[in-house]
């Protein structure tokens, strides 16, 4: 049973098979008691009454089965009417399970009725076979065929009757997915009762050798079963039935190696639901877990699912690039939208959405593009989609650099939001980390206090993040900028400072800002001159220039150390610092010249 209220027409399924099963069986019974048996019969027949017993103690349990698993009982049930005809297969079919279920105390109703279908399903076999004379191995197998699929079609028919009417769902649907999920171990058992008539026929002791490896099979599937359930568990978030998040990682990483060999796009759409904590504290934690479980029934309908925790929840949508994936989060957002009313009053959604190959190409890269997303569909007002955009692509990283008090934290923050950078340039390897360590050691050099050249250090790291703003075609152009391109790329150390100020990293915002003022006052974005620009801001634009020379361009070759150190010196006293540079020449010093890297 599920738990829903029992549709009104169960009544109308368990009476008539009740009374149709009682029938079958006082007339078994009549007939049965009317001939007189021999011992051995009798001891047949108790021999089969046992076995079927037994095996109704150890249910084989199968996945999609709305019923707690097959019977071996079966075996032996195909068995007894083929071996004894129909009225005695009866009388030992009802009573095996009747009595098994009675000394369970199992609510009389139930054992009325698993009595009866048993009863009506082997009495259809028996009457079927019953015309069917001989002893030989044709007339054998045909009798066992036909009583097995008569009793297959009759079990699951009426069990899956009395299912659809205790739980309103729909008859044929449910007979569909039963009969697929039996007919494989039904004509299995099949098989097995053949064997047992066989040898039963040859000598019934001999046959009693089939019970212990039935019984194995038995207690072998239930351990399997049991096995992959807690696997199952393992993976399944307990409220909502969705994949948790461990189940999450796995099947995304897999789902993009999938996607990455057959060269089609793959979505991830994080779903958050907006202010829960409200209907938590207004409503109480049940009724929020109610929402939380209809929100994963509505989830399910797009794609594969996962509640990553709290009111987060992920959908993977194969196969759908950014256009398609923003028309079914759009979907996803107005559906569940319609939850609220009548429950927890307004009930909205967010959704971010990033696509592979078009925004990321590794699992770690699409989640923290899609979280970014989400982040900024909660910052413009909610209830709303948001499509990965360069612009606001690492903002929730952002968030967390100036919250976090750990420095190794803000540096693996900042290592990330490098990499975003770095990735849309066309520097080779990591640029922006190597401003930030050349950055530092020039403070260093220059007697600057240990923390302030650690927050240089992070401000190396993150000088370039204005370029997240920045069109791609712009930053990886070959040739000269035209005036326009020109003017558009020196807004971002403007906009780095924007997405840096107020997150607890200050001074790195204004060095980040002004490290493309030159020493002559004609630099950008505010010419400032000489010493008026902040000495870290000066230290960045030497070491940025310095790494730009030595990097491998696109458009260029690289220049050795030498080579790029003349250039800094030709230039300092208009556009660097000649403090700085004398700096960084002694402490290029140091390292052996080697074109290209930086020795750490």
């Amino acid at each position: 049973m599920t738990g829903r209220r029992p549709s009104a027409r169960l009544p109308l399924v368990v009476a008539p098979v009740c009374v149709a099963g009682a029938a079958a069986f006082v007339a078994a019974a009549v007939r049965f008691s009317g001939t007189p048996h021999s011992a051995a019969t009798l001891g047949g027949l108790g021999a089969l009454l046992a076995g079927m017993m037994l095996a109704d103690r150890f249910p084989v349990p199968l996945d999609g089965l709305d019923v707690t698993g097959v019977s071996l009982a079966f075996v032996f049930g195909v068995a007894s009417v083929v071996l004894f005809g129909w009225a005695a297969g009866v009388v030992v079919v009802v009573a095996a399970p009747a009595i098994g279920q009675l000394l369970e105390h199992r609510p009389g109703v139930r054992v009325a009725y698993n009595s009866s279908v048993h009863g009506l399903a082997a009495a259809g076999g028996g009457l079927l076979i019953a015309p069917i004379g001989g002893h030989g191995v044709g007339a054998v197998v045909v009798k066992v065929s036909l009583c097995a699929v008569a009793q297959h079609v009759a079990n699951a028919t009426l069990i899956t009757a009395v299912v659809s009417g205790s739980t309103a769902r729909p008859f044929l649907p449910l007979l569909g997915a039963n009969v697929r999920a039996t007919i494989l171990p039904f004509s299995l058992m099949g098989s097995a009762s053949l064997m047992l008539v066989v040898l039963w026929q040859r000598s019934p002791v001999l046959s009693f050798a089939l019970a212990g490896p039935l019984l194995a099979i038995a207690l072998y599937q239930r351990s399997t079963h049991r096995a992959l359930r807690a696997m199952r568990l393992a993976l399944t978030d307990p409220l909502t039935g969705l994949g948790n998040h461990r189940h999450f990682h796995d099947r995304l990483r897999q789902e993009l190696e999938d996607a990455g060999e057959r060269g089609r796009a793959l979505t991830l759409c994080l779903v958050d639901i907006d202010d829960f904590k409200h209907v938590n504290d207004r409503f109480g934690h049940p009724t929020g877990d109610r929402v939380l479980a209809q929100v994963a029934t509505r989830l399910r309908q797009d794609g594969e699912a996962f509640r990553l925790g709290g009111d987060e929840f992920a959908v993977v949508l194969s196969g759908l690039g950014e256009r398609e994936a923003l028309a079914t989060a759009t979907a996803i957002v107005e559906r569940l939208g319609v939850l609220g009313p009548g429950q927890v009053g307004d009930l909205t959604v967010s959704a971010g959405v990033a696509s592979f190959p078009t925004h990321a190409q590794t699992n770690e890269e699409l989640i923290r593009l899609a979280d970014s997303s989400l982040y900024c569909a909660k910052e413009n007002g909610k209830n709303r989609v948001h499509v990965c955009r360069p612009d606001v692509l690492d903002l929730p990283l952002l968030k967390r650099l100036g919250a976090s008090r750990d420095r190794a934290a803000r540096y693996r923050a900042a290592a990330g939001l490098a990499r975003a950078v770095d990735a849309r340039d066309t520097y080779t390897g990591s640029h922006s980390k190597r401003v930030g360590d050349l950055a530092a050691r020039i403070a260093t050099r220059l007697g600057v206090e240990e923390e302030q050249v650690e927050l240089l250090r992070l401000a190396g790291s993150l000088h370039d993040l204005g370029k997240l703003a920045i069109p791609e075609d712009i930053l990886r152009k070959p040739g000269p900028l035209t005036e326009d391109e020109r003017v558009v790329l020196e807004r971002h150390p403007e906009i780095g400072f924007r997405m840096l100020e107020g997150l607890g990293v200050t001074p790195v915002a204004d060095w980040v800002l002004h490290h493309h003022e030159r020493w002559d006052g004609r630099g950008y974005p505010d010419r400032l001159p000489g010493e008026e620009i902040p000495l870290g801001a000066r230290i960045l634009f030497v070491a940025d220039a310095f790494d730009a020379m030595t990097s491998e361009r696109a458009y260029r070759r690289r220049l050795t150390f030498d080579e790029a150190l003349a250039e800094l010196e030709r230039c300092a006293g208009s556009q660097f610092d000649p403090e700085i540079v004398s700096a960084l020449a002694e402490e290029l010093g140091l390292v052996p010249d080697t074109p290209g890297a930086l020795a750490v």
